[in-house]
């Protein structure tokens, strides 16, 4: 397996620190507002990782972040009049039921900053013990130039960022450069050697780390916005108060565009994920976002979405024959090798889209294994299979056509089900046959049994 290392700009063989084993970190949430539809390219590509490493059998520890204490949530939280507490748990919940309907797995590990703030504490007067951190006036800062690879993963030089370095006002700092790894904070503080006050962002990240995957890592990954100076500054302060390499391999995903600019809150061009699920369901989200290389922009719009639509369609509606089969080997099939293939190959999940699709083909020809490597494969980048889904929008239309095909307005499938149901026991069988025909008609196939009467779209 190989992967593009951001550290060294190569696509390197993967070696894990220890055999079949890998710690993967990936920078979570700062929770104070909903998730938007970049969020969904990050955490959906990680999650693939995720699912893929498992796939391939190495016992995988993910550990993902949660930022509950930060400028942003103290901001939120003065304008309307509540806790950080209360503004941060809100926002939690919002942002795990998106991952959850986007069918994203929880990680191993989900760590919030407020309960690893004496690990964040321990690891500052490490810092400062060695040298490489200093106090003033209740703040604490890290001395970039103490760090001679500082910028190497930005390939930015020192001199290039001295040149943009500034000191803000209030800042005490020895050096533009040095950034801050506790800041004084009387308001909405919490108790320290230096005072009250609350964690930089960056320290975050090297303490949770360090306490929940230890102090060398197999992966640790994110948004390439994350690069510099979150990523720069999480390797300069935990190697010098680790005295060892901080990671192996830098993993980072590409933007998503909107008329080619980046997707962001801050330039207030962003689509939150619950807007996105009314319009289109998580396996089509999922489809746009890996059929583009996971280091690529991706560049939004509706015409990219529906024919991502489209796609998975095509996957779901693969005639399913006798169904999943357990007892196949998948390993001895061409299809499994060339998609091992595509996925060890920096996780090219566009040629891995395309021999799932092949074998969507071989499905519909009735091929006797097609079926279950279609859905094994497919599960493994993450898209269900419960029932072929429709957008909001697309049901509204059906729900028009059935109730103007039966002269009577209805506002779901289940109350057109329950009103035939009502129609045969009181056995009018017309008006039960009308229904189940105009049903037929939209695309609608009834399955009738003991426990009831369910309904799915035809394939």
């Amino acid at each position: 397996m190989r992967l593009h290392n951001s550290y060294t700009n190569q696509v390197e063989e993967f070696n894990t620190i220890e055999p079949n084993k890998v710690k993967m970190y990936v920078c979570g949430p700062t929770v104070y507002d909903n998730a938007h539809l970049g969020h969904a390219r990050c955490y959906i590509t990680w999650d693939v990782l995720y699912r893929y490493l498992n796939f391939k059998g190495y016992d995988v520890t993910y550990c993902r972040n949660v930022t509950d204490v930060d400028d942003k949530i103290l901001k939120k939280a003065e304008a309307e009049g509540k806790t950080p507490e209360e503004v941060s748990k809100y926002w939690y919940q919002k942002f795990s039921e998106s991952m959850k309907k986007l069918n994203n797995l929880q990680p191993d590990v989900e760590p919030f900053a407020t309960k690893t703030l004496g690990e964040m504490i321990a690891m500052n007067k490490d810092l400062i013990s060695k040298g490489y951190a200093y106090e003033v006036n209740g703040d604490v800062y890290f001395r970039v130039k103490k760090f001679p690879k500082y910028g190497y993963l930005s390939k930015q030089p020192i001199d290039k960022l001295e040149s943009g370095a500034r000191i803000e006002i209030g800042e005490q700092k020895e050096d533009p450069l040095d950034f801050a790894l506790w800041k004084k904070d009387e308001k909405f503080g919490y108790n320290s050697p230096w005072g009250i006050g609350r964690p930089g962002w960056h320290i975050e990240c090297s303490a949770m780390s360090r306490k929940f995957l230890g102090k060398t890592i197999d992966i640790h990954a994110g948004g390439a916005d994350l690069i510099f100076p979150h990523h720069e500054n999480e390797i300069a302060q935990s190697e010098c108060a680790n005295g060892c390499k901080f990671v192996n391999y830098w993993l980072h995903n590409g933007f998503v565009t909107i008329n080619k600019e980046k997707m962001s809150k801050s330039l207030g061009n962003f689509l939150t994920i619950d807007d996105m699920l009314k319009i289109y369901d998580a396996n089509t989200i999922r489809f746009f976002i890996l059929t583009n290389h996971y280091r690529m922009p991706v560049e939004f719009s509706d015409e990219a979405l529906t024919s991502a639509s489209n796609g998975i369609k095509r996957i779901q509606n693969a005639k399913k024959g006798k169904g999943v089969d357990e007892s196949i080997d998948i390993t001895q099939f061409d299809e499994y090798k060339q998609f091992v293939e595509a996925m060890d190959d920096d996780l090219n999940t566009s040629k891995a889209l395309a021999v799932i699709f092949e074998l969507a083909n071989k499905a519909n020809k009735d091929v006797d294994y097609a079926y279950t490597l279609l859905y094994k494969l497919a599960s493994t980048l993450g898209f269900t299979f419960n029932k072929i889904s429709i957008s909001d929008d697309e049901m509204k239309v059906k729900l028009e056509e059935i109730s103007s095909e039966l002269g009577e307005k209805y506002s779901s499938i289940d109350e057109i089900i329950e009103k035939r149901n009502q129609a045969r026991t009181e056995k009018i069988w017309d008006i039960a046959d009308k229904i189940r025909i105009a049903l037929d008609k939209a695309g609608i196939v009834l399955k009738d049994s003991k426990e009831g009467t369910a309904w799915e779209l035809k394939s």
